[in-house]
């Protein structure tokens, strides 16, 4: 997924690790030659419609507001239907008490506003120059724009693999190769709280906490995930 980087001093664009300490609690309980987490990608400021969430300096979040303030002017000004109309200056209303559109309008206000592109339809989190709250806030972009991950663990890596919460464990097993996906069988899944209750992967497997999954399971945030597939030729 892709963060805007929005004036946010000292961090460049690419890609950025999210930091959550669930992993590094798994990593401690589980073996693995190294440790990988999830990544985003900051992008710059020109890249904004195209990100999934926005972190800017305190002082850049009026702009933001103000950038969709224009807007929902210049729909108006167009004199749209009703409902529209409705929309339009509740965002404006919302806007101008300098509350972004996601915080401030219910789902249902903000249905008839989403094919714009209002830029806080998004989350928007403001960070400074500390390192440790700019790694939280990465966190939380992830978090708030809908993302969640599977874990993949032993061997040669304890791995956070990024996914849209609600996929399938069939398409979650394709992010890690269309081959899986494509011969999926079952998904061995533990529950990461099952896991870390347990002391470790093998202690969940004797506490029977191990269980299997078809195709259309809907993966959970920290699943630990061991896929069972057919090799393709």
């Amino acid at each position: 997924m892709r963060v805007c980087l929005y004036g946010v001093p000292g961090v460049r664009p690419g890609t950025y690790p999210v930091k959550d300490s669930r992993l590094d609690a798994v990593h401690k309980l589980v073996e693995a030659d190294k440790k990988v987490y999830a990544r985003v990608e900051l992008v710059p400021e020109e890249e904004l419609d195209a990100a999934a969430a926005i972190l800017c300096a305190p002082d850049r979040r009026p702009d933001l507001l103000l950038r969709d303030m224009e807007l929902a002017e210049t729909r108006l000004a167009r004199s749209p239907g009703p409902s529209e109309k409705a929309a339009l200056e509740e965002a404006l209303a919302a806007l101008e008490s300098e509350r972004s559109l996601r915080e401030a309008l219910t789902p249902e206000s903000l249905q008839p506003l989403l094919s714009y592109p209002f830029v806080s339809l998004k989350p928007i989190l403001s960070v400074n120059g500390d390192p440790e709250a700019f790694d939280r806030a990465v966190l939380e972009a992830f978090r708030l724009s809908g993302h969640i991950c599977f874990l993949t663990v032993g061997g040669r890596e304890n791995r956070a693999w990024p996914i849209r919460e609600g996929i399938t464990a069939r398409e979650a097993a394709g992010t890690i190769h269309t081959d899986i996906a494509k011969g999926f069988i079952r998904a061995e899944v533990i529950a990461f709280e099952d896991l870390v209750t347990c002391g470790g992967e093998k202690e969940a497997k004797r506490a029977g906490k191990l269980r299997l999954e078809t195709r259309d399971y809907l993966v959970r945030d920290f699943d630990v995930l061991h896929f069972r597939f057919n090799r393709t030729r």
